[in-house]
């Protein structure tokens, strides 16, 4: 129906969905660093404000062929300022299928080390909160009263640990 440079708008059938251009697919970073789960608050056009998300970027977009672990540790670097020593796999999931073609892979950073101040590139203003996960619930609540969005998976916080 209609392709810009980023996103192609499809129509299957009756169906209309949108997906990524390129089928390019995102990473999203679980990470924690001294006992404290790493989140970013960024601006989101789409919502129209500030959004209180997992750290997050597309794999293949800008940078080549590089695969998911690659991904992550750049998008993890760019936006918090940490590195990983480890990135684990932990699946693919849909961030809402029943509108968006949009897959992510979620994987767990661990053996975090401060080597930047974060923040994105390209005027991105991506600010790092470190949050205790036994805190979570309030600060998503605080963030919420301030009118910040709150991506979806951040219920992987709210919920059962990931094993």
């Amino acid at each position: 129906m209609w392709q810009g440079k980023y996103i192609t708008a499809v129509r299957r059938g009756r169906w209309e969905y949108v997906e990524r251009a390129g089928r390019i697919s995102a990473v999203v970073i679980l990470a924690e660093y001294d006992g404290k789960v790493v989140l970013v608050e960024q601006e989101r056009v789409p919502i129209g404000g500030r959004c209180l998300e997992l750290p997050a970027g597309l794999i293949g977009d800008t940078h080549g062929e590089d695969d998911v672990e690659a991904a992550a540790r750049r998008e993890l670097a760019e936006e918090t300022g940490f590195n990983a020593a480890h990135v684990e796999v932990l699946g693919e999931y849909y961030s809402s299928p029943g509108m968006v073609a949009e897959r992510f892979t979620l994987v767990r950073a661990t053996g975090l080390s401060r080597v930047g101040e974060g923040g994105g590139i390209d005027g991105e203003d991506i600010v790092t909160h470190l949050v205790a996960r036994a805190d979570i619930a309030e600060f998503i609540a605080a963030k919420r009263v301030e009118g910040i969005g709150i991506d979806v998976k951040l219920l992987v916080l709210l919920g059962a640990p990931i094993t």
